[in-house]
């Protein structure tokens, strides 16, 4: 008992005001303490228990794409404040505060990019950015990854994070549902595959447009995903949820999603089905 006691012993900590960085981080779901190289190894997914932790924008490129394959398209449109909305701060401090926080214009990275060598078009959306929110540079963004998957003839890889449509730019927003619907239509009039990744949270207005009307929908284990969150349904409804409700396995279950797929098993899935799709070789 000693001995495991010995072997499981503290692990060392961050001293105050170090310059060394943080080498240790702690599961949210286990508790169990992983040392990141470990985690990044595994594409931060936690190898104790599975849980899959959130990605900034360019982990994620990095975790889909190829080593060095990624050529940035987005960036070029920034965010206004054409309704001059103000809650408990100006809506432009917001946006500066995420700008700073993600250091991009808005909560959207698209580019070009290869998985295992087939050319594909990436739209990430980024959680850190305000909640993943959709504002009218997130659905412009999109809209124009779909043209260029469309006019380059390169399949569409778009992963959600998002909390829905951004309530700063009301209607403005809401808008971006159709917006983003009506541009992925080049897609199915080209043939050109569009696939999505649900990842943790997809809800709101985002899940209720382009993030749930691809031709294949592959979730992570464990993402909610849903239009509102089941505090919200449990209080309107007066009624237990299911076990479960409104996370991956469920909807896969209940045929919402056509397949939950371990992150660190994505890129040579999303190859294969990529490959299929477009009739191409993909070596693996």
């Amino acid at each position: 008992m000693a001995l495991d006691r010995f072997f499981r012993r503290r692990r060392p900590q961050q001293q105050a005001g170090s310059d060394l960085p943080d080498l240790w981080t702690q599961c949210p779901a286990c508790k169990e303490g992983l040392y990141n190289r470990e985690l990044e190894q595994e594409a931060y997914v936690c190898p104790r228990c599975g849980h899959h932790f959130r990605l900034s924008a360019e982990r994620r490129v990095e975790v889909l794409a190829d080593p060095s394959s990624f050529r940035q398209l987005s960036g070029q449109v920034h965010p206004v404040d054409p309704l001059h909305f103000t809650d408990t701060e100006p809506y432009p401090e917001r946006l500066r505060r995420a700008q700073a926080k993600t250091g991009r214009p808005d909560a959207i990275l698209t580019g070009t990019a290869t998985l295992h060598g087939l050319p594909v078009t990436l739209a990430v959306m980024d959680f850190a950015f305000s909640g993943g929110s959709m504002g009218s540079v997130v659905g412009e963004e999109i809209a124009r990854a779909a043209e260029h998957a469309a006019a380059t003839q390169t399949p569409l890889l778009l992963v959600a994070a998002s909390g829905g449509a951004r309530m700063q730019e009301s209607a403005l927003s809401l808008m971006q549902m159709a917006k983003t619907t009506v541009a992925l239509e080049a897609l199915t009039e080209r043939g050109v595959p569009y696939v999505s990744i649900l990842t943790d949270p997809t809800t709101g207005g985002v899940t209720a447009s382009f993030a749930t009307i691809a031709d294949v929908i592959v979730a992570e284990p464990g993402a909610l995903i849903g239009f509102a969150g089941p505090r919200v349904i449990q209080q309107t409804i007066r009624q237990n949820l299911p076990e479960g409700f409104q996370r991956a396995e469920f909807l896969l279950e209940h045929g919402m999603v056509d397949n939950v797929v371990d992150r660190r098993e994505h890129r040579r899935h999303l190859a294969q089905l990529l490959g299929v799709l477009t009739r191409r070789e993909v070596s693996l």
